[in-house]
C-alpha cells in the first residue's frame, strides 16, 4: 500500500530524530545525567508497584467486574455504563510496574507484572466472549465499532495518559485516582470488544480492537518508562536498551495507525460530501428532513443509516434510486438504510393533515 506523502515524510523525520538523539547521548555522556532518586525513594516506589501488580484475588475481582460492566455497556451501547467500567478497571496497575521493571532491570517485578497483564487480558476476553455468545446480539452499536479502528490520535491519548499515571504515583500532590480513571478508558473496553467480535465470528472487529489494545499498551508503557527515567529512578545508561526496544515496538504501530488516520480523514470528508449530495442533488430529499446519518465503514459496501422525518412514504424503489445516485456521485457503492419518522399535523378544528 502506498502511503500519503505527509505520512512517509513524518516517518522519515521521526527515524532521523531518534537516530540523532541516541547518537548525541552516546557522544555526550555528561548530558545523560539527571537527578537520581534516593535509595529510599526507589525502594518505596518499587514496593508500591510490587503490591499493585500482583495477580491476586482483588485484582481478579476488579478485572471480572469491570469486564462485565464494560461488556454489558458495549452491548447496550451505553456510554455512561462504559465509563463506570473504566473507573474500576485494574489493568493500568501492572502496566506501570512493567514499565518500571523494564528500565530498572528488575526481572522478578517484570515477570509478575507481565503475568498480571496477560492473565487479566485473557480473563476479560474469555468473559466478554461468553457474554457475547450468550446474548447472541449480532448487530453492534457505535460504542463497539468506535474501538475497532484505532489511529494516531489513540496513540497520542495513550502516551499522554501513561505519563500522567506514572507521575501520579511519584508525586503525592497528584491524585492517582484521576490518572487511573483516565488510563482505564483505553484498556478494558477494547479487550471486551475483542471477545465480542470473536463471539460472533467478526474477525475484522477483533483485529481492530486488538490493534487498539496494543496501541494503548505500548503507548502507556513507553510514556511511563520515560516519566520514571526523567524523575531519576533509573540511570539513562541502564534504561537505554529498554527504551529503544519500546520505541521500536511503538513505532511499528505508526504504519497501521497512520493509515487508519488517513482513512478517518477521508471518511469524515466522504460523510460530509454524502450529506451534501443527498440534500442538494436528489429530488427525494427535497421532500424529507434529514435529521442525521451514521456510517458503518466495516461493512462491504459501507452501510449508511439515515434518520429522516417526512409526511410521505419512502418506497424501496426510491431507496434504490438514491443508492444508484450516491454510487455515481461518490465513486463507490453504499447500502442505504432509512429510519423514517412519520410527521402528522393536527389542528385545533380536529383536521389531520398528512
Amino acid at each position: 500500500m502506498k502511503f500519503p506523502a505527509w505520512l512517509a515524510k513524518f516517518l522519515r523525520w521521526l527515524r532521523v530524530k531518534l537516530y540523532l538523539s541516541l547518537k548525541y547521548l552516546r557522544q555526550n555522556p555528561a548530558h545523560n545525567k539527571v537527578r537520581l532518586a534516593s535509595t529510599e525513594e526507589h525502594q518505596k516506589l518499587r514496593s508500591i508497584l510490587v503490591e499493585e501488580s500482583k495477580f491476586d484475588l482483588p485484582f481478579l475481582i476488579l478485572a471480572i467486574g469491570s469486564c462485565v460492566i464494560a461488556t454489558l455497556g458495549l452491548l447496550s451501547n451505553s456510554t455512561a455504563v462504559i465509563i463506570g467500567a473504566m473507573v474500576v478497571a485494574p489493568l493500568m496497575l501492572p502496566i506501570r510496574a512493567l514499565a518500571f521493571a523494564a528500565i530498572d532491570g528488575d526481572i522478578l517485578l517484570f515477570r509478575q507484572s507481565l503475568i498480571s497483564i496477560i492473565g487479566g487480558t485473557i480473563v476479560a476476553v474469555v468473559l466478554a466472549f461468553a457474554l457475547g455468545y450468550i446474548s447472541d446480539i449480532s448487530i453492534f452499536g457505535s460504542e463497539i465499532f468506535a474501538r475497532s479502528k484505532p489511529n494516531l490520535l489513540d496513540l497520542g491519548i495513550a502516551i499522554a495518559a501513561g505519563g500522567i499515571s506514572a507521575y501520579a504515583i511519584i508525586e503525592p500532590k497528584v491524585s492517582p485516582t484521576v490518572a487511573g480513571t483516565a488510563i482505564a478508558v483505553a484498556l478494558m473496553p477494547p479487550v471486551c470488544v475483542i471477545g465480542l467480535g470473536l463471539s460472533q465470528g467478526n474477525w475484522l472487529l477483533s483485529i481492530g480492537a486488538t490493534l487498539l489494545y496494543l496501541t494503548n499498551l505500548l503507548g502507556i508503557t513507553l510514556s511511563c518508562m520515560v516519566t520514571f527515567l526523567l524523575q531519576g529512578y533509573t540511570p539513562i545508561a541502564q534504561a537505554r536498551k529498554a527504551l529503544v526496544l519500546a520505541g521500536i515496538l511503538t513505532s511499528l504501530l505508526l504504519i497501521p495507525l497512520g493509515i487508519s488516520f488517513v482513512d478517518l480523514v477521508r471518511q469524515s470528508r466522504l460523510e460530509s460530501s454524502l450529506r451534501q449530495a443527498l440534500l442538494n442533488r436528489t429530488v427525494t430529499f427535497q421532500r424529507v428532513q434529514l435529521i442525521g446519518l451514521t456510517a458503518n465503514w466495516l461493512a462491504n459496501p459501507p452501510e449508511v443509516r439515515l434518520f429522516v422525518r417526512t409526511k410521505e412514504e419512502i418506497t424501496p424503489r426510491q431507496v434504490e434510486l438514491v443508492e444508484e445516485f450516491v454510487a455515481r456521485a461518490m465513486g463507490q457503492p453504499f447500502t442505504l438504510i432509512f429510519e423514517v419518522s412519520q410527521v402528522q399535523e393536527v389542528r385545533r378544528n380536529g383536521k389531520k393533515v398528512n
